[in-house]
């Protein structure tokens, strides 16, 4: 039995399932064969949050219509809660649970079995706190289940003909800004905004990672276009921007740095930069102390 059979399979023994959907690689082939073997008894549900861009949320609805998946939007409220604002190394869990306390009801006002997210066979050893919010609230990971790496998710979107197969990897805007540092829905939209105009310019593979930082210069008289000042200074912000080592010569290319940071400095960053390694998963964990601790 192959490993989409597994997954067939398993969609088969649930009888009905609500999908976390975003959009992305894994819940687009996920909400695809849960369609696929349960019909109108698998539905597709979107948080509509701040950490999620305006684009994704836009083409995420737009897929799902093309391929006549019942999408609900969903309002979560992780904002509301200090532990996730302040951005520990585990925020990941608490932007999961408050996904699946929203979603439980949903599935059980409209009689579905089976909560499923899009965890797969590659993220197995990988720091996901995420996974112990499913737990919490017994959602599975059929992709995981079935042995379901993201290199097969791409091949058999390939094969069923779905736009997401080499859809490049993403990840949630408040994944961004470092650990320990505020997420605000301010910085989200700062980031935002500069990974559009950096797509806008044909870069695929691309992150604005988000820095604070406090200048001390003196300020003789009160100065309107600055934020005002505290104990530590003035607040201004850096963006590092990392993108695929492919494209590394066409951001370099004649006039495309110095436009870059004409438009990020209206954007609001004080300082651009460039990351010389590039973008490369999990670039935010850099510095932690390793192993990263369990969730």
């Amino acid at each position: 039995m192959s490993k989409l059979d597994r997954l067939r399979e398993l969609f088969r023994s649930y009888g009905s399932c609500l999908v976390a959907y975003s959009g992305g690689v894994d819940s687009v082939f996920l909400a695809r064969v849960a369609q696929e073997v349960l019909g109108e008894r698998a539905v597709a549900a979107i948080a509509d949050t701040p950490s999620l861009p305006r684009r994704e949320l836009k083409e995420a609805l737009e897929l799902a219509a093309r391929m006549g998946i019942a999408v609900r939007v969903v309002q979560t409220s992780e904002f509301d809660n200090p532990s996730y604002v302040a951005n520990p190394i585990d925020r990941c869990y608490f932007c999961k649970h408050d996904l699946f306390e929203g979603l439980l009801p949903l599935a059980r006002a409209e009689n579905l079995a089976v909560m499923v997210y899009g965890e797969n066979a590659s993220d197995i050893g990988d720091f996901r706190p995420g996974a112990k919010a499913a737990a919490e609230f017994q959602v599975r990971a059929p992709l995981k289940e079935a042995g379901l790496t993201k290199q097969d998710i791409r091949e058999f979107s390939a094969l069923l003909g779905l736009p997401t197969a080499e859809k490049p990897q993403m990840a949630c805007l408040s994944s961004r800004i470092p650990y320990g540092e505020e997420v605000t829905v301010e910085k989200l939209k700062m980031i935002e905004q500069a990974e559009d105009m950096l797509r806008d310019l044909g870069f695929r593979d691309v992150r604005v990672r988000h820095h604070e930082m406090y200048s001390k210069f003196p300020l003789t008289a009160p100065t309107p276009d600055l934020p005002p000042a505290s104990d530590r200074g003035v607040l201004i912000h850096l963006a590092r921007i990392e993108v695929a080592p492919g494209e590394m010569n066409g951001f370099l290319a004649d006039g495309v740095p110095a436009q870059v940071a004409g438009a990020l400095k209206k954007i609001g960053y004080a300082h651009v930069t460039l990351d010389l390694l590039g973008y490369r998963r999990g670039s935010v964990n850099e510095g932690l102390p390793q192993p990263i601790p369990a969730a």
